[in-house]
């Protein structure tokens, strides 16, 4: 994954959390549209294709979620859609602007006013310390450096480690460098965050800050979220999520997906066999091609349900809470809110309210 080392943005807002005034939702904060990117190779296996012909659309205020395997071209994807790398073919719009067309200070400038990252890997600048990391994109925006640092203050204190704002990051655990990293990106107010497994290197509890300050900017915001992940606790909160297999969406999973919601405006063919031929973005939306259960069927209509041992769950905008007994040891929290189980230690894990 290539290190993204600098945020340069316009001066934020004075809070770092405040209401969010307006979003526009006519255009989307992140689109791609038939995107190929091909790494050149001299290996006798020749080069390898990353990304064949991915499009997606996120709008102002989406959170989306990104599973698949290693090797599926997720890390090539991050880059593409945040600049870092310039695709093989296709288009990349922030903001309804075409990145892949402009260069120089117009990409800089453009990726500035909308986009953060956040990596698995801190990328922390080693020679800085936890406070004037977080505050080095206000600093190269011309923010003044007490105002910076106080803004920086204030966003480590959000993230639980005001306490290691001096500290340097050789000298921090693995999760308060990536909780620096985390106020880093949040610190310059951008439209989108593009993350890369943003809580793996952290304990449970640590993670559940990190997602309730995420859900907090979205909400209040409007800040848009395309997260690669495997925690179910982040995709809760997330609209849909794409499964991504060798270079290409091939499944969207959520919920109320169902084919009537398709049948105005595309056909459905079936041959004297009996066999159903479906759209390509139709399979897709339906979570790929499998074996699926008829719950119900009448004239004109069919109600068709992936098999249960099939289905790929995610549980989008759902409430998490903590749970009521400890699953290592059996102790009944009853009405206290403890993160840690008072008989055992163990973090106490979030779980869904239904």
């Amino acid at each position: 994954m290539a290190k993204e080392r600098e945020h340069i943005v316009d001066e934020p807002e004075e809070s770092v959390l405040t209401e969010v005034e307006s979003v526009n939702s006519d255009v989307p904060v992140l689109e791609a549209r038939n995107l190929y990117h091909i790494y050149g190779s001299n290996q006798e296996d020749g080069n390898v294709v990353a990304l064949r012909g991915l499009s997606v659309s996120i709008d102002a205020g989406e959170v989306v979620a990104v599973v698949g395997p290693s090797g599926s071209g997720k890390s090539t994807l991050l880059k593409a859609f945040g600049g870092l790398m310039k695709p093989s073919a296709g288009s990349v719009f922030l903001n309804g602007q075409n990145m892949t067309r402009i260069t120089g200070q117009d990409l800089v400038r453009l990726r500035q006013d909308t986009v953060s990252f956040i990596f698995q890997e801190g990328n922390l600048l080693p020679d800085l310390n936890a406070l004037d990391n977080v505050a080095q994109p206000l600093r190269h925006a011309g923010v003044r450096a007490r105002e910076a640092r106080r803004r920086a203050m204030e966003m480590l204190d959000s993230l639980g480690i005001a306490d290691r704002a001096r500290s340097l990051p050789s000298t921090l655990s693995g999760g308060e460098a990536q909780r620096v990293a985390i106020g880093r990106a949040l610190i310059t107010d951008p439209k989108i965050i593009l993350a890369d497994e943003p809580t793996g290197a952290l304990d449970p509890i640590s993670g559940r800050r990190i997602i309730d300050l995420f859900r907090d900017l979205n909400e209040k915001r409007g800040v848009a979220f395309l997260i690669v992940t495997h925690s179910k606790e982040i995709s809760s909160f997330a609209n849909r999520a794409l499964e991504l297999r060798d270079g290409r969406f091939i499944a969207q999973h959520g919920n109320d997906v169902d084919d009537e919601d398709l049948a105005s405006t595309r056909e459905l063919l079936i041959d004297d066999t009996g066999t159903m031929s479906l759209p390509p973005d139709v399979l897709a939306t339906l979570g790929g091609p499998g074996r699926f259960e008829i719950n119900d069927l009448d004239r004109d209509n069919i109600y068709l349900e992936r098999v249960l041992s099939e289905r790929i769950t995610v549980e989008g905008n759902v409430q998490m809470i903590l749970a009521p007994v400890c699953p290592a040891c059996a102790f009944d929290y009853a009405d206290s809110s403890d993160e840690e189980c008072p008989s055992c230690g163990s973090s106490r894990p979030m779980v869904s309210s239904s």
